[in-house]
């Protein structure tokens, strides 16, 4: 029986540049673990500041996640259905369109928003004119900011478990009679129910960790529109860098569970 051959170890330089790169990733988040004020982390989370903004964030990033699935879902179904049947050069720049947010810089996102919903902007313009008031900053430009930064996570994963899905259970059912709409509800989404979570969940933690849009268009207002990463910024622009180091372990914690629990969805090939 002819054995596998091995695989040749990597030249040092590679070994050398790949271990100053996980350094580079993974230093500073040992950096803050080490760090953390552990003996006075609760008395820092339990702030009136702290649990405000921990609030608005949960809270905000939950309506986000709502508002992208309510229309992350029909996007993705669209996006992938153009892809299966070559739209061509449209359904390229709808793509490359929804891509734009995640390549953008936050703070560029948040202008766009307030020129399209800020005062006098292109849609409250018109509707400040009719109404005699401009539209007021509240948690719901929080909701607007943190959907648009995080929407294209979940139309991307959505998407991706379309495409990978096995369509003869759609086309059973299309044999059997059963319409276009009901197809969708009892055979299409429960088949990529693991997709959606998963978009669902990574949307969730790209919204509760959004900080450019945000500040730009909702502005950081405590107990209002003060998000955990704008606490953050602020705990540190008033010196008290244990409190900052506190709030963001709480953002940490999410995103590693997030991705942890999530890891086959958004790493193939990763073996459990």
């Amino acid at each position: 029986m002819t054995r596998a051959p091995r695989r040749a170890r990597p030249p040092l330089a590679v070994i050398v540049l790949a271990t100053l790169g996980l350094v580079l990733l993974v230093g500073p988040l040992v950096a803050i673990i080490v760090r953390a004020p552990w003996g006075r982390m609760l008395d820092l989370l339990s702030r009136e500041s702290a649990v405000h903004a921990l609030g608005i964030s949960l809270g905000t990033a939950a309506a986000a996640t709502g508002l992208s699935l309510l229309l992350g879902v029909p996007l993705a179904l669209l996006l992938a259905r153009g892809a299966d049947e070559r739209l061509g050069l449209g359904h390229r720049i709808v793509r490359s369109l929804v891509t734009v947010p995640v390549v953008l810089p936050p703070v560029v996102g948040g202008v766009a928003l307030v020129a399209l919903l800020g005062e006098g902007g292109l849609v409250s313009g018109p509707i400040a004119a009719v109404l005699g008031a401009a539209p007021p900053t509240s948690a719901g430009a929080v909701v607007l900011a943190q959907t648009f930064v995080a929407m294209p996570f979940l139309v991307f994963a959505i998407e991706g478990a379309l495409r990978g899905a096995d369509r003869r259970f759609d086309l059973v059912a299309a044999t059997l009679g059963l319409p276009p709409g009901r197809r969708l509800l009892r055979v299409t989404l429960p088949l990529i129910a693991p997709g959606i979570a998963a978009g669902a969940a990574l949307s969730f933690a790209r919204a509760l960790g959004e900080y450019g849009a945000t500040v730009t268009f909702a502005t950081s207002i405590p107990g209002v529109t003060q998000t955990l990463p704008m606490a953050i910024y602020a705990e540190l622009a008033a010196g008290d860098r244990d409190a900052a180091i506190a709030l963001s372990l709480v953002l940490i914690a999410v995103s590693v569970v997030v991705l942890v629990g999530f890891r086959d969805r958004w790493l193939p090939g990763v073996v459990r």
